[in-house]
């Protein structure tokens, strides 16, 4: 696929939205809608007995979900993609952790965007206040145990993919050591 030219249709400080016309292998043209957006870390804060979660309200989809602690860094914000998780994970929950292990990269939705995210499970956990960002300032935090997280699966108070992936490729390397 080759890309015949590009334009900008809206930007704001968090995201890029990009119209691509492009060529496809056999000549016929195409069009590709695609949202830029910077990396991101997701952090899968665990405890003895589960995991601790954040629950907030979603604006795009208006209503609150529980979902892992995650986000990218503020406007001009920089760092390794460690760092940006620790920072999460005290800013969201307070928490802070002896160990950051990287578990995987993951995209979000990429047949239309270009986000990625780290993904890392965070353990020896310490709390801490929250520093919530002005945007974040509804939100909740609490410890679940695993069977407890199943359940919020399962009656639809979990949704976020990312914060589902995570916790599939948590289990996958969990169980092959």
């Amino acid at each position: 696929m080759e890309q015949v030219s590009s334009r900008v249709v809206y930007r704001n400080p968090w995201m890029t939205v990009r119209e691509d016309v492009i060529r496809h292998p056999d000549g016929s043209p195409g069009i590709y809608g695609v949202v830029e957006k910077a990396d991101s870390a997701l952090v899968l804060p665990r405890w003895a007995r589960g995991f601790w979660l954040v629950e907030q309200y979603r604006y795009p989809v208006g209503r609150r979900a529980w979902e892992f602690p995650q986000g990218s860094w503020s406007s001009g914000g920089n760092g390794e993609p460690v760092e940006l998780a620790r920072q999460e994970l005290a800013e969201e929950t307070g928490l802070a952790a002896e160990e950051m292990s990287h578990l995987g990269h993951l995209f979000e939705a990429y047949g239309f965007s270009t986000h990625g995210f780290d993904v890392y499970l965070a353990t020896g956990l310490s709390e801490g206040a929250p520093d919530r960002e002005i945007s974040e300032q509804d939100m909740q935090h609490r410890a679940f145990t695993d069977e407890e997280i199943e359940q919020l699966i399962v009656s639809g108070q979990l949704v976020d993919a990312p914060s589902l992936a995570a916790l599939t490729l948590y289990g996958l390397r969990s169980t092959r050591g």
